[in-house]
Formats: structure tokens, C-alpha cells, sequence
């Protein structure tokens, strides 16, 4: 897609814009490349439900959209659709399929459980000098964000693949 950048953004401006009057579309990101280092663009969308996903993703519009570009795109439309935490343990270019819902709950809940010890022992006194009354709901808040945090972007994924031999042996 190289010198092709400008017509890209203006086929991503309108296919955003259709995905996102999509019945049930709740959300829509996009990760650009990076200059001089990745050309990959990657587009997250979210729907209510499967249904209204597949919808769009066999929608007439989508179809046409992607026929416009296809010549652009360097190795063709290419998703993945993930459901719940499955995107937790997930991993780049990942042919496999994700883990037994069994395994997702046990290393996700030894993940969360020192979490949720530590985390409060951390945060709860920043909050107090910042907030000196306290709300629990206030606390809850940013206990909770702090946690999830730590969980998608720090502890998960490397976590995952440590394990990954056991987390995606078959029995």
C-alpha cells in the first residue's frame, strides 16, 4: 500500500462510517502503523452481538468497500473474531484455537486474585492523599481500572505465553 496512504484513509473514513451505523455496532478503533516500521493497519470493531457482527462483515456495503480497495491491500482482507476473554489469550498470527474456557478461568483467576490483594494496598493510600474522605465507589473505580489495566496490557499477555504450552495442549 505503499504512496497509497492518502487513498486508504479516505476508504477507511467511509467504511467507518457505514460499519458504525451497522445495527448493534458499540465500537470502533483503529491501530495505524507505525512510519518506517509496520504498514499493517488494524481495525477493532465491536457489536452487540455474533449476529449483527456477521451481518456486517457479509453486508452488501462492507463487500463493495473492501472490492474497492482489495488491489491495495497487500495480503487481502484478513480478520479474526474474538468472543469474551478469548482476546486475552490470543496471540499474534495465532492459527490455533483459543484455550479450553476451563484453563481461561484458571489463569485468568490466578492472575486476578494477587491482584486484587496487592493492588488496593497501592492504590488506596495515593487516593487518600489526593481524596483524604473516603468513597467506596470512588475507590472501587480506580481499584478496578488499575486492575483491568494490569490485566490487558501488562500481566495477560505475558502470563499467556509463558504457559502457552499447557494453555493450548489438547487433551
Amino acid at each position: 500500500m505503499k504512496g497509497e496512504e492518502s487513498k486508504y484513509e479516505d476508504w477507511m473514513n467511509q467504511i467507518s462510517s457505514l460499519c458504525k451505523a451497522a445495527i448493534g455496532h458499540l465500537d470502533w478503533q483503529v491501530i495505524k502503523p507505525i512510519a518506517n516500521l509496520t504498514s499493517t493497519y488494524t481495525f477493532i470493531i465491536r457489536f452487540n452481538s455474533e449476529a449483527n457482527l456477521n451481518n456486517w462483515m457479509n453486508s452488501l456495503e462492507r463487500n463493495r468497500l473492501i472490492q474497492e480497495i482489495s488491489n491495495s491491500l497487500e495480503s487481502g482482507d484478513q480478520y479474526a473474531t474474538r468472543n469474551g476473554l478469548d482476546f486475552l489469550f490470543s496471540f499474534e498470527n495465532q492459527l490455533v484455537r483459543p484455550p479450553l474456557r476451563w484453563k481461561q478461568f484458571l489463569v485468568t483467576w490466578s492472575a486476578i486474585f494477587p491482584l486484587v490483594n496487592l493492588v488496593p494496598i497501592i492504590v488506596l493510600p495515593i487516593l487518600r492523599y489526593f481524596t483524604p474522605h473516603e468513597n467506596r465507589i470512588f475507590d472501587s473505580f480506580f481499584i478496578s481500572a488499575s486492575i483491568v489495566f494490569l490485566m490487558v496490557y501488562v500481566i495477560m499477555p505475558k502470563y499467556t505465553s509463558w504457559i502457552k504450552w499447557w494453555l493450548y495442549k489438547q487433551p
